[in-house]
């Protein structure tokens, strides 16, 4: 997908959003342990809010907005409850492991976005992205600079960045707000090309 901005237009980047998701919530789980697994709000509004809030106080109605998945959890029902309250008219969405509902086109979920995939390749401004919610090893173009974004696995800021050009653009990395184009390309452009692999010929 190649995309041009339009003037005065923007394009952000965010993923595992988890709305409505108790278990992740302290103030309501009823995991045991090691409560650094979850988000400090003490109620599930309350971190619905604040999630929604930010995206909204950052992505105006004619931004774009692309989302590497896991939307929402705890009762599909309140997907397009949820995908209302975000002002954006273009989400862009790369489906995660919590998204079955979106998958399957439940209740036409899919209509509530403007795309729906498991993977993208992203030019934008002349900047080239792998996009998966999953981490990626080794993706395509690596060795030509493009950056790899992802999701999945909830890094804190101290680990958000991995080996080369990758990041997890995951809400709990950055303070449940999404990142910028400018942002991310300043965290990623001059970082090495590396893979996770400790040998891979696509480094050279």
């Amino acid at each position: 997908m190649k995309i041009t901005l339009k003037e005065g237009q923007g394009i952000f980047f965010t993923s595992d959003t988890h709305i409505n998701h108790k278990n992740i919530c302290r103030g309501v789980t009823s995991w045991t342990g090691d409560l650094n697994r979850t988000r400090d709000f003490d109620s599930l509004e309350r971190m619905n809010s604040t999630i929604i809030d930010n995206i909204n106080s950052r992505v105006g109605q004619d931004d774009i907005l692309i989302h590497l998945g896991d939307f929402s959890f705890g009762g599909h029902q309140h997907i397009p409850e949820f995908r209302q309250r975000i002002i954006c008219q273009n989400i862009v969405f790369i489906l995660g492991n919590h998204d079955e509902h979106i998958q399957k086109n439940t209740d036409n979920y899919q209509s509530l976005f403007s795309s729906v995939q498991h993977y993208l390749e992203l030019e934008v401004n002349g900047s080239k992205f792998v996009l998966s919610h999953f981490p990626i090893a080794s993706w395509n173009n690596m060795s030509k600079g493009s950056m790899h974004l992802h999701g999945h696995v909830h890094f804190d800021k101290t680990m958000k960045l991995g080996p080369g050009k990758m990041l997890d653009i995951g809400v709990d990395g950055n303070n449940f707000i999404p990142y910028s184009l400018r942002e991310v390309i300043g965290l990623l452009k001059d970082r090495p090309i590396k893979s996770l692999f400790k040998v891979d010929h696509h480094e050279h």
